[in-house]
């Protein structure tokens, strides 16, 4: 047996990460589908629905992201929960797999374009220890309604999660054609706490 607890020849790993390819695929083709205006309707949908859960509503610092390319548009989230007087922190990539937690008040003059020209916080503001976060709403290429999450392959979000404070809720930011049947999972792989989409509020536990 490896040191993996796999035994020689085991290609179990190799077919989860083949079917999460697929599954990302799949779900990131319906979501690019979606026309322009659709996804900017559904989108407000989306997050005047997140914007009410109780956990966010409650919590004093959120961690929220920037939306890229045909992600939920999360600019109203962001909004809305600065105007109630929460802190807000989006991520910046620090490095391979680290993620950084930084506060923004104006995200119109805050957010400059980072690796992959995905938005980011400017590197000067101020940083944020994962463990003072209240609730994360996390970006995903696919989810089921069982909570399982798959990102877009870089594992930044999973070590992320692991740093949080025991029993932070995390929950996922999705157009119902992302929410899948099965959504494959490997060991590293942390599920979330509930799934927001445009026509429901996914409690997966």
């Amino acid at each position: 047996m490896t040191n993996g607890g796999t035994l020689p020849g085991d290609d179990r790993p190799a077919t989860a990460a083949r079917a999460k390819r697929a599954a990302r695929a799949r779900a990131v083709a319906a979501r690019d589908a979606l026309a322009h205006a659709d996804r900017a309707r559904l989108s407000a949908r989306i997050c005047a629905r997140a914007a009410a859960l109780p956990e966010l509503v409650s919590a004093s610092t959120v961690m929220l992201f920037a939306s890229f390319r045909s992600e939920v548009d999360t600019g109203p989230l962001i909004g809305a929960c600065l105007a109630r007087g929460s802190a807000v922190a989006l991520p910046r990539i620090a490095g391979p797999r680290l993620l950084e937690a930084h506060l923004v008040s104006d995200p119109s003059s805050d957010l400059v374009p980072g690796t992959w020209a995905i938005p980011e916080p400017r590197p000067d503001l101020p940083a944020v220890d994962p463990a003072r976060i209240d609730a994360i709403v996390v970006p995903g290429a696919a989810f089921s309604a069982r909570g399982a999450r798959c990102g877009y392959g870089g594992g930044f979000y999973d070590a992320f999660l692991a740093r949080l404070a025991d029993g932070t809720p995390r929950i996922g930011l999705a157009f119902e054609v992302q929410v899948l049947d099965e959504v494959p999972c490997e060991t590293h792989d942390l599920a979330v706490d509930a799934v927001v989409t445009e026509e429901r509020v996914i409690r997966t536990r």
